[in-house]
């Protein structure tokens, strides 16, 4: 079957949208003549914009102006106009099913909430999904979108060369101003003020990337071991950088309240200044990325950034980083993977997942990766086996 117009549709989050570039490659590769459109969230477009394997990004507003029921009508008719000849559905919730369901294409086929999936083609499961019964979870995101497209359309060929992202020119440039910024105004610091036992130096330092904030309480690592890191690695030569969103700021105040280092020249606070699209490119210049299970995990990974993680309430088969080179640590607790935001666990036994990853560990796997990669920024590392099957699974260390 060939087709001329394809649609995607994937409006979910950060890490939800960049786990299907690896679908939209594949796409790509077995339909090279087809216009392919991808449909996503508005605030996440610069994500998806520049990808490659797309023809162009459509949006929706679904916080703004496509937010109501009659605005989703709407938006659902205009996109009936365009009359696809296949449709994708990428992501199981409402909206999503109901776009793919009523949209008018050809052929509709993906994944579906119950009750729209009569008005598909063909549906299929998401076997990665937060109420996939513990035995079937065993396959990664990734791999559960390229095998249901696969199955669905006959392909013949996979193209999984990882997660990517093409970061827009103007965002680039913003990323590129304020690294250059950071770095001048650290020499200046250094300058200012030399250590007294003589080893600094105005060179600039390897830069650790700290994403320590999370959309769920279950997903953070305790922040005093973030503190604890982040004092080791300044006091071991290095920069850290904090990140995140506006909603992790009270995150990372917290954290720096407990650091020795704090007010070290090398010690830099980007939570909340930045859009995602400068965010990706600041964590290109990045050396390593010590991380949450979190969306900007996903930019991380899509950036070439070695990552170690720590995992607790998500299952690690269906969402770890999508790297060969990345280290992820979980423990041995009875619950884990339990998919709840706030642990419901009192006493010692709460977030016991997390408190049981220990900062000697991780820092371990830091130390590791700093050492293989000397240090280099991602951008200047090469990408390890992009184009071989199989290559992207991390190592997972379980204490």
């Amino acid at each position: 079957m060939t087709y001329q117009s394809i649609l995607v549709i994937n409006t979910m989050h950060i890490g939800d949208l960049l786990l299907i570039t690896p679908a939209l490659r594949t796409l790509r590769t077995n339909f090279p003549d087809a216009k392919i459109s991808l449909l996503t969230d508005l605030a996440l477009a610069d994500l998806v914009r520049e990808n490659p394997c797309i023809d162009e990004c459509l949006t929706i507003d679904k916080h703004g102006r496509e937010k109501s029921l009659g605005a989703l009508v709407r938006f659902i008719r205009r996109l009936r106009s365009r009359h696809f000849d296949l449709v994708i559905n990428l992501h199981r919730n409402e909206r999503c099913s109901a776009i793919t369901a009523f949209c008018g294409a050809r052929e509709r086929i993906g994944y579906a909430q119950p009750g729209f999936g009569i008005f598909y083609t063909k549906t299929y499961p998401n076997l990665a999904m937060d109420d996939t019964p513990k035995e079937l979870a065993t396959k990664h995101q990734v791999t559960v979108h390229l095998e249901m497209l696969q199955q669905a359309l006959g392909l013949k060929t996979i193209d999984d060369r990882g997660l990517e992202m093409t970061i827009p020119a103007a965002a680039e440039q913003e990323a590129a101003r304020l690294w250059q910024q950071m770095v001048e105004e650290t020499a200046h610091a250094v300058a200012k003020n030399p250590r007294a036992d003589g080893h600094e130096t105005s060179a600039p330092r390897p830069v650790i990337a700290f994403n320590i904030g999370a959309s769920w309480a279950t997903k953070r690592w305790i922040d005093t071991y973030f503190a604890a890191c982040a004092d080791q690695l300044i006091e071991g030569g290095y920069a850290v950088a904090f990140f995140g969103g506006p909603t992790d700021v009270p995150i990372v105040e917290k954290c720096l309240a407990q650091m020795k280092e704090k007010q070290s020249p090398h010690c830099h606070i980007f939570t909340g200044k930045v859009s995602l699209a400068v965010l990706a490119g600041l964590f290109a210049r990045c050396a390593l990325m010590l991380t949450t299970d979190s969306g900007p995990m996903h930019i991380g990974v899509s950036q070439n950034v070695p990552v170690v993680t720590m995992f607790g309430a998500s299952p690690v088969p269906t969402f770890y980083p999508y790297d060969a080179r990345a280290i992820l640590y979980k423990t041995p607790e009875p619950c884990h993977p339990c998919g709840i935001h706030d642990c419901p666990k009192q006493g010692a036994d709460h977030m016991a997942c997390m408190k049981k990853i220990p900062v000697q560990k991780v820092m371990e796997g830091v130390h590791e990766l700093l050492e293989k990669y000397k240090g280099q920024a991602a951008r200047e590392l090469p990408r390890e086996n992009a184009d071989v099957k199989g290559s992207h699974r991390c190592r997972i260390v379980e204490l």
